[in-house]
């Protein structure tokens, strides 16, 4: 019996030992269990809390959330919800709200490498740790895009009154809607007329003009001239022509003191390229006079002195940036709204040689190079500050001398110097997108006359002007490969420069300064010929679309546009998104674009068979602003038929 009580005691001990662990590490694991889950409970509450506190920030304002970095929730002074920087510790938990970018492919999808930025979400990654009894965390990530969704829709005669229209027409046939404008009848750039006394004009003193540019607006034409070839003239000279038919030229006021090279206007203000080298670009202000109340001679308000010692040669302006060359130099300059006192450099950039003109284009500059190896350089100027090296072109001429650029940016037509084995105008391929970038599409003859000037009008001609010769001559460029001949006129004293316009009603002109000392200016019609109809081509460039919420940075997601495209008309769109200056758009240079978010792009339409919606995606790039535009180009290759444009809605959060 003693052995087996002992045998039993043996067993309860070995039984003991085995099961009583056990039973202790399965009670301290219930305890801890419940420990650690009662904490994940605290810590999911903590986390919805933090959620929440995110939502209500990015509700409060967008541009307040929208940084990137770790914060942490905190109340503030006002009760509201705000992010505070780094994570915190609560209550023996760490939490953090980490807010990063968030990019998309083409299709739209987010990729976590590559694609292209979306300023409309953000990524948002909310954490809750802690680390008794065990390390342990809980972790939500979401995508929190902005909260408003806005749509915006002009379709009314009087919105589309205020926007700029070249060679377009507002009609109310459909409640607002607008064409290409009707031509002239009877007038024929081919059938060019020799201008009459009535339709020339002339120029103070006895100097030789050589510098012209000219703008419309629906009071009629304001052309700007100056001298150049010697200084017996004024510096400059502002001609004022009738929209009437024929046009009517009268003078308007002068300015002197300058031997004046080159010459650009606008509304408000005239800018001269002049040989003063402490003032290579003179601006004066054309609401302004030096000799009240007589009002017959314009005051000088501003200027940019250029750095060295040389001429100005050439001048263009785009809103509030000035382009000029002296010598072999090409600088930038920011324009102060009042054009007031010394204008400061933004850039430089070297060129291939002398710059003899300049016109810039959807954000690049396209200069006329005097050299017979590098004819035309192209800048990219959409950071004026900060310029690129040149895009070199050559074509098989002499010196570039004149440059002309189509609205859209995708042709130059280059004038050059004469030559007895090579041709002097050349139409080349300036979109950077197309695989012929770069390369003479077509090239003509002037045989004999060594241009000066070059421009392109309606109905596919380009002009092209100079001395010896016949000195201006219209060519046909339908056919790109080989421009023809199918104008021209002989003007013994020589044609020192060509401006076209197209003015609202569709009447179209040429003007010409020439090296008659009793009637320097000319001014001759053009058109399609026979019984009018539509001109080839326009443009229309929007009024800054008014954002109900002036302070807030706006993200323009997309538009959609109702138009009618007949079989032999083409219309397409760029944008603008750019933020305001002085917390107001008024002065705002816009630079517009196309589908990958360049200039070189377009947001095309194809043929429809009567009105017909198209949507677009605006690329992300040029998100947020403030300021919003939008361009529109038409054009007909058939007289009888025009695109029209209905309607436009922009989808947009602020």
């Amino acid at each position: 019996m003693k052995g087996q009580s002992i045998i039993e005691l043996l067993l309860v001990i070995g039984l003991t030992a085995i099961i009583l662990p056990a039973i202790l590490t399965g009670l301290v694991a219930s305890r801890s269990g419940k420990v650690q889950q009662n904490l994940r409970l605290e810590a999911v509450a903590l986390l919805k809390e933090t959620q929440e506190a995110v939502r209500n920030v990015r509700e409060k304002d967008w541009n307040t959330f929208a940084v990137n970095g770790t914060f942490h929730p905190e109340i503030a002074v006002d009760n509201s919800w705000s992010l505070a920087a780094n994570a915190e510790t609560i209550s023996g938990f760490t939490r953090s709200v980490v807010i990063s970018d968030v990019n998309r492919d083409a299709s739209g999808a987010i990729v976590l490498t590559g694609g292209t930025l979306d300023p409309s979400t953000k990524r948002v990654v909310t954490t809750v740790s802690w680390t008794t009894p065990s390390a342990s965390s809980v972790t939500s990530t979401s995508y929190i895009a902005r909260l408003d969704n806005i749509t915006y829709t002009e379709t009314l005669e009087a919105e589309f009154n205020n926007g700029t229209k070249t060679g377009i027409t507002v009609t109310n046939t459909a409640g607002g809607e607008f064409v290409l404008s009707s031509g002239t009848a009877g007038s024929d750039w081919c059938l060019p007329a020799t201008p009459s006394a009535s339709t020339s004009f002339d120029l103070p003193k006895s100097g030789v003009a050589n510098a012209l540019t000219a703008i419309t607006d629906q009071a009629g034409d304001s052309v700007f001239a100056g001298t150049g070839d010697n200084a017996s003239g004024v510096s400059f000279q502002k001609v004022n022509v009738s929209t009437s038919s024929p046009p009517v030229p009268s003078g308007g006021a002068t300015f002197d003191g300058y031997k004046t090279n080159g010459v650009f206007g606008d509304s408000g203000f005239s800018y001269m390229a002049t040989d003063t080298n402490s003032k290579e670009i003179v601006i004066i202000d054309l609401n302004q006079y030096s000799d009240s109340p007589t009002n017959s001679k314009y005051k000088e308000v501003g200027h940019f002195n250029a750095p060295g010692n040389g001429n100005g040669n050439s001048i263009y302006v785009v809103g509030n940036t000035g382009y000029m060359t002296s010598g072999n130099k090409f600088y930038t300059f920011s324009l102060s709204a009042d054009r007031s006192g010394s204008q400061s450099q933004l850039g430089t950039a070297t060129l291939a040689g002398t710059g003899d003109k300049i016109m810039v284009v959807n954000s690049k500059a396209y200069i006329a190079i005097d050299s017979s190896s590098t004819q035309l350089q192209i800048i990219d100027v959409s950071d004026p500050a900060s310029l690129p090296s040149p895009v070199n072109i050559s074509v098989t001429g002499e010196d570039g001398k004149d440059v002309f650029v189509n609205p859209s940016g995708t042709r130059a037509y280059l004038a050059t110097e004469t030559s007895a084995s090579q041709k002097e105008f050349f139409i080349i391929n300036v979109n950077s997108t197309d695989p012929q970038y770069k390369q003479t599409l077509g090239s003509f003859d002037t045989n004999g006359m060594n241009p000066k000037g070059v421009t392109v009008v309606t109905n596919n001609k380009a002009i092209v002007v100079g001395t010896g010769g016949i000195e201006y001559q219209v060519i046909d460029i339908s056919t790109e490969s080989n421009p023809q001949s199918c104008g021209e006129l002989n003007i013994d004293t020589g044609v020192n420069g060509v401006a076209g316009v197209l003015q609202a009603d569709g009447d179209a002109y040429s003007y010409i300064i020439t090296g008659d000392t009793n009637a320097e200016l000319k001014i001759i019609p053009g058109g399609a010929g026979g019984g009018g109809g539509y001109i080839s081509e326009g443009i229309f460039e929007s009024q800054t679309i008014p954002i109900p919420i002036p302070t807030t940075s706006t993200s323009f997601n997309r538009f959609e546009v109702e138009v009618g495209r007949p079989s032999q008309a083409d219309i397409y769109f760029q944008v603008a998104v750019e933020q305001a200056v002085n917390d107001s758009c008024d002065g705002v240079t816009f630079n517009y674009v196309g589908t990958d978010g360049t200039s070189s792009t377009f947001f095309t339409t194809t043929v429809t068979s009567g009105p017909e919606t198209f949507g677009y995606s605006i690329p992300p790039s040029i998100n947020p602003g403030r300021c919003f535009r939008y361009k529109v180009y038409m054009s007909s290759s058939d007289s009888s038929q025009t695109p029209t444009f209905y309607d436009i809605t922009i989808n947009y959060a602020p």
